[in-house]
C-alpha cells in the first residue's frame, strides 16, 4: 500500500482535518506503519501537535479504524493516546489523536525499556479486565481461521517435513488453544515495538486489532516479540513469568498450544500473502514452537515463499 503525504490528500480531506485542528503548517510522515492510507504528525499554526491517520472508506481497513475509534474511550489515558476527533468526508475516515512523544521500544536483551514496557502492559491488563465494551473475541476469530486445518487440506504443498509430519498434532493443539485463549480482557494482540512508544513511560498505540481474550494473551505475544528482538525462547519465557502474574497461571501445555496456534496463523497468512515482512515472524514462531517441543529445526528464512 502506498501512503499519501499531506499535499497528496484531496482538498476536502485536508479542509476537514484543518477544521478540527487549525491550519497545518508542517506534516511529518512516520517511518513505519502500513494500515492507513495517510498518517502523519501534524503541526499547526497555533502551536498544536497531533497525530492523524485515515483510510478510504471503500477499503477493508476502514473497519479496523472504526474499531480503534470505538475502543479508544475505554483505554487508560496515561498509557494510550486519546482520540480527539473522528471525521468522515469525501469517502475518507479520519482520526485525530493526541500526540505521543517518544521512540519505538527496544525489546532487546538488557534494554532499559523493558521495565517500562512491563509496567504499561500490566497496567493495561488491570484496567481492561473485565473487558469494558463489546468487541470481537480472539478465540472466535482464530476458530474461523483454523489455520492448521486449512494448511492440512493440501499437505503436499508444505515443503517442511517437520511441519507435514506434525499436522495432526498441530490441529489438535490449535483447537485446544482456541478454548484456552478465550477470556474477558481487552487485549491489544499486536504489541510489537512499532506500537510501543517510550519516553517518560511506555505508551501503546494502534488498537485496531484489539480483541476480547484471556489476560495472559498480551504477555504471550510479548514473548514472541522478545524472541524476535534477540532473546532466547527460554529467557523470554522467564522474563514473562517474572513480570506478569497472568502468564504464571498458564500451564506448559497451554503455552505450547498457543505457540503452535500462532505459528499456524502466521504461516497461513504468509502463504496467502507472501509479504516479505511476514517471513521473519514465521521464523520467530517456529523457534518458539521448536523450543516448546524440545526440538531443533532449521530456522533459515523463507525464500520465494518456501522453506
Amino acid at each position: 500500500m502506498t501512503r499519501r503525504d499531506w499535499g497528496g490528500l484531496p482538498t476536502a480531506v485536508r479542509a476537514a482535518i484543518e477544521d478540527q485542528c487549525g491550519t497545518v503548517t508542517r506534516a511529518v510522515l512516520p517511518d513505519a506503519g502500513r494500515n492507513s492510507d495517510v498518517s502523519a504528525t501534524l503541526h499547526t499554526g497555533g502551536g498544536h501537535v497531533l497525530f492523524c491517520k485515515g483510510v478510504r472508506l471503500e477499503t477493508p481497513r476502514a473497519r479496523m479504524h472504526r474499531h480503534e475509534a470505538q475502543v479508544n474511550p475505554y483505554l487508560p489515558p496515561e498509557v494510550a493516546p486519546r482520540l480527539l476527533w473522528q471525521v468522515e468526508v469525501d469517502g475518507w475516515l479520519l482520526l485525530g489523536f493526541e500526540h505521543v512523544p517518544g521512540r519505538h521500544a527496544d525489546l532487546s536483551p538488557g534494554s532499559p525499556d523493558l521495565p517500562q514496557v512491563a509496567a504499561t502492559v500490566r497496567a493495561l491488563g488491570e484496567a481492561l479486565t473485565p473487558c469494558p465494551l463489546d468487541v470481537p473475541r480472539l478465540a472466535e476469530q482464530w476458530t474461523r481461521l483454523a489455520a492448521w486445518r486449512r494448511l492440512a487440506h493440501n499437505p503436499a504443498a508444505e515443503p517442511a517435513a517437520w511441519l507435514r509430519d506434525r499436522l495432526g498434532e498441530f490441529i489438535h493443539r490449535e483447537r485446544r488453544a482456541f478454548q484456552a485463549l478465550d477470556g474477558d480482557t481487552l487485549a491489544h494482540t499486536d504489541l510489537h515495538p512499532l506500537n510501543v512508544l517510550v519516553a517518560d513511560r511506555a505508551r501503546v498505540v494502534d488498537w485496531a486489532w484489539s480483541r476480547r481474550a484471556a489476560p495472559w494473551v498480551d504477555p504471550a505475544f510479548l514473548v514472541l516479540r522478545l524472541i524476535e528482538a534477540g532473546h532466547l525462547p527460554e529467557a523470554a519465557e522467564r522474563w514473562a513469568a517474572a513480570t506478569f502474574p497472568a502468564w504464571r497461571t498458564v500451564t506448559d501445555e497451554t503455552r505450547t498450544d498457543f505457540a503452535v496456534a500462532v505459528l499456524g496463523a502466521w504461516h497461513h497468512m504468509f502463504r496467502v500473502d507472501p509479504d516479505p515482512q511476514r517471513a521473519p515472524l514465521v521464523t520467530v514462531a517456529r523457534r518458539w514452537v521448536a523450543h516448546r517441543l524440545g526440538e531443533t529445526v532449521d530456522t533459515a528464512p523463507l525464500v520465494s515463499g518456501m522453506w
